[in-house]
């Protein structure tokens, strides 16, 4: 190639990338002719798209497919809050009109970007050219090209050496014909295939009742439908049946949507030109469509329609539809509501016409003629099921494993019987695995039209949160006992009983048709394992011969009523109550802690005494110390909390009585309500032992002491034999001292550094190992406060209250916090 044809293609290139409308078709040859390697280092060079200028993207590559409608999850924000908005609206009409909603409009579900046809479908052959189209000629023979040619504003194309050529106006199969013919004629050799590229874009309108109205570019192939989708369809309140299709204002034609939902007709699909306008009026009269059609909805009218033809556009009956009353809903002149029927079968029902705002109840067969059976409760499949002559239960439960849920009682079920005369209701009880196991047996019960089948819930079986927690026997029998109470009369007494005891499901239930009490029993669960099977009674309301009412007592042999041996037959308002065995399964402990031979926890007998269970347990060992034995009783635990919430109550109140005084007493208010608040706090950090006081030695050695008779949940804990002596209290440094003998009260007090200011050393008290109180300074036992300790005892020094007003609740408080806090640390420190 030389220097001087390089830069005429250079030439070329330059403009060509910042203006490529103004290229010719010249140039653009020229450039073909290069070397592929040329061309493609210039495109690259010059940032410049080859498959465009040498036109073989689309004969080289498939066009890629264009989305016309997205995913409302991908609308907008904005877009889903005005979708969800509309779809509020439309839920909240469908409740007027009875969760009926109107029909079609879901054809326009979504929210159009875009239309852009799919490239590959073929173009008509009477397709109108105009500006903006391309079209793809290939030649082949003497030369090989291939052209893209754009119709240009003045409706022509431009061909290679040849001059323009005006096809705008003519069909596409016209145009094809004509070029096949000029290229026969000034190119020898050379044949030619004609197709569309691009085609052009035009804007119409779409107005009315219109989801989102406006104007749209879309392509000169589009259909009234597809400027539909552009726009994202119709609103609930626009007509389907009556699109309108305008051009200069005048209307060209009408689009029934109705026709190409329901028949696939698009012959009114009409294509569209540039300016055209779709206009959707409002939804013309609608009427309603429920019950046994395969299509429920509201439908829009149009003209006077019949019933049959609203049927036929609801889809058809079902084979389960009842034709001959229908009921047809609708508003008179009186702007009241009545009920007309129909019978489709005649030709007088199918022509009966259909008003706006009608409202067509299509029957079902079991409605009408009550030939089906229903099961309710804990099955898998419920519902009402079709019956028939000779039906049993065991042809609707087959297995007990897939046909019922896996928390059902397969033991019991009940039958609810309507009378078809009367109209009253009975209830038959049904042995359920009997009936499934034995096809055809006793238990296999037949089937009569309408009867409803009770599959209730084991409350063993369902856990939290199951669904089977709803089918209990009291919920499924409910509406049964309220139907039995309302038809009850004086020749037909109420047919209930109730049963209590040890039962597994206590409560009121129908009278079973036996009227025997082991069946009553059975409905209830059976008996639980402490039901008494010695005796039972049923109470029974009477009328004696004077019209008074009175209630009889029957007692019964459960044991016998069980096995069927007795003649006993329940009777309306019956009572039941199975009595439970004394005692039943009663277990009493005591537990021995500590210095036992053999510790642990023992079950004791009625009336059995702690020295009979220390016997048991192998009684004390050589390191026990007896005096410090301390005895725990749970009444005693549950007294002692009592005391102690009423000792908090107490001080909260007096501790809010000395914030209130004030600065009284010498300018220690302060102090005093730090001190009740200590107290408090000590009150509200104890907690109850339940300390009996015992001298167990005695108990042990002394035959005349009391015995004591154990109650359940006591406990004994037996400590070591201690070493020390305890001080508590308002002392300096409260602690324990190793004991030593000849030690009095005064030398221990004095070895924890002597009373506190706050002491009250007057009222100086010791708490025993036993858990009993000796006050030395009154008591001839202990001779003073000279008198000497024993290990294991405890010096208390309480709060001086005289010094604090005078509140002698805060002496009682402490003492029974130190009494627990000394049977705590006994139990605690083994």
């Amino acid at each position: 190639m030389t220097v001087k044809k390089l830069l005429i293609t250079l030439a070329l290139l330059l403009p060509l990338a910042s203006y490529g409308q103004s290229i010719s078709s010249a140039q653009i040859q020229q450039f073909k002719q290069l070397p592929r390697a040329q061309q493609e280092s210039l495109a690259r060079q010059y940032g410049v798209d080859l498959n465009s200028l040498t036109g073989t993207s689309s004969s080289s590559q498939r066009p890629q497919r264009v989305e016309v409608v997205e995913p409302v999850s991908d609308i907008a924000d904005e877009e889903q809050k005005r979708a969800q908005a509309e779809k509020e609206k439309e839920d909240e009409q469908a409740e007027k009109n009875d969760g009926l909603r109107p029909y079609g409009y879901d054809l326009f579900a979504g929210n159009p970007t875009t239309f852009a046809p799919v490239t590959e479908i073929p173009v008509p052959s009477d397709y109108t050219l105009g500006p903006g189209d391309v079209l793809r000629i290939q030649l082949w023979g003497k030369e090989n090209q291939n052209l893209e040619l754009a119709i240009s504003r003045d409706g022509s194309i431009s061909f290679p050496e040849s001059g323009p050529m005006s096809v705008a106006g003519l069909s596409f199969d016209e145009a094809r014909q004509q070029i096949k013919k000029r290229v026969s004629e000034q190119y020898i050799g050379v044949e030619a295939s004609v197709s569309l590229g691009e085609l052009r874009s035009m804007r119409v309108f779409v107005l009315g009742e219109a989801r989102n109205p406006g104007s749209y570019s879309v392509s000169s192939l589009s259909t009234i439908t597809n400027a539909l989708y552009v726009s994202g369809g119709i609103k609930q309140t626009g007509s389907l049946r009556n699109v309108q299709h305008k051009r200069d204002g005048k209307l060209l034609g009408t689009l029934d949507l109705y026709d190409l939902l329901m028949a696939g007709d698009s012959s009114g699909d009409d294509r569209l030109q540039p300016g055209d306008v779709i206009f959707i009026p409002a939804v013309g009269k609608r009427a309603g469509i429920d019950g046994e059609v395969y299509r429920p909805a509201l439908y829009e009218l149009k003209g006077e329609n019949t019933l049959a033809e609203l049927v036929e556009m609801a889809g058809g009956l079902t084979p389960q539809a009842y034709p001959q009353r229908i009921n047809i809903e609708r508003t008179n002149e009186d702007f009241l509501r009545i009920i007309a029927e129909a019978d489709l079968t005649t030709p007088k029902g199918r022509q009966a016409r259909i008003k706006a705002g009608d409202k067509v109840d299509i029957p079902s067969i079991s409605d009408i003629t009550g030939q089906y059976v229903e099961v309710t409760g804990a099955a898998t499949r419920t519902g009402k099921f079709a019956w028939m002559p000779g039906m049993r239960v065991s042809s609707l439960l087959q297995n007990l494993d897939a046909d019922l849920m896996p928390t059902a009682d397969k033991r019991y079920a009940a039958i609810v019987r309507t009378d078809q005369e009367t109209d009253t209701i009975s209830v038959l009880n049904l042995r359920l695995r009997e009936a499934i196991r034995q096809k055809g047996g006793n238990e296999d019960l037949l089937l009569e039209e309408k009867d409803r089948i009770l599959i209730f819930s084991d409350a063993g079986k369902v856990k939290g949160g199951e669904e089977g927690r709803n089918f209990t026997r009291e919920s499924l029998f409910s509406p049964v006992l309220q139907r039995l109470k309302t038809q009850a009369s004086p020749a037909n007494p109420q047919q209930t009983i109730r049963i209590s005891g040890p039962v597994r499901y206590p409560g009121e239930y129908p009278m079973p048709a036996t009227r025997n009490l082991s069946d009553a029993v059975f409905v209830a669960g059976g008996l639980k394992d402490s039901a008494s099977m010695y005796q039972a009674e049923v109470a029974r309301y009477t009328i004696d011969e004077n019209g008074v009412g009175q209630t009889r007592i029957l007692n019964v042999n459960l044991a016998d009523a069980m096995a069927g041996n007795t003649n006993v037959q329940l009777e309306s308002r019956d009572r039941i109550l199975i009595k439970s065995i004394p005692d039943f399964a009663r277990t009493r402990t005591v537990e021995l802690k500590g210095e036992v031979r053999y510790p642990g926890q023992y079950t004791f007998r009625d009336g059995e005494t702690l020295k009979e269970v220390l016997e048991r347990a192998g009684g004390l060992t050589e390191n026990a110390f007896p005096k410090g034995a301390v005895f725990s009783r749970e009444k005693l635990r549950q007294l002692e909390a009592q005391r102690l919430r009423e000792a908090e109550e107490r001080l909260q109140g007096d501790l809010l009585g000395v914030q209130l005084e004030g600065d009284n007493f010498s300018g220690q208010s302060a102090e005093r309500t730090q001190e009740v608040q200590n107290l408090l706090e000590e009150v509200q950090g104890s907690k109850p032992v339940g300390r009996l006081v015992i001298d167990l030695a005695s108990v042990l050695n002394d035959p005349d002491y009391q015995s004591i008779r154990l109650q359940d949940g006591d406990a004994l804990t037996v400590p070591t034999i201690p070493q020390s002596v305890t001080v508590f209290g308002e002392v300096q440094f409260p602690t324990s001292h190793l004991h030593q003998a000849g030690l009095t009260v005064d030398d221990y007090l004095e070895r924890s550094g002597g009373p506190t200011r706050q002491a009250d050393e007057s009222r100086v008290y010791v708490v025993k190992a036993d858990g009993s109180v000796m006050l030395p300074e009154k008591s001839r036992w202990f001779g003073g406060r000279s008198q000497q300790l024993e290990p294991g005892d405890t010096v208390i020094m309480p709060i001086d209250v005289d010094r604090l007003n005078q509140l002698e609740l805060w002496t009682n408080v402490s003492q029974i916090v130190y009494q627990i806090a000394l049977g705590a640390a006994a139990v605690g420190n083994l």
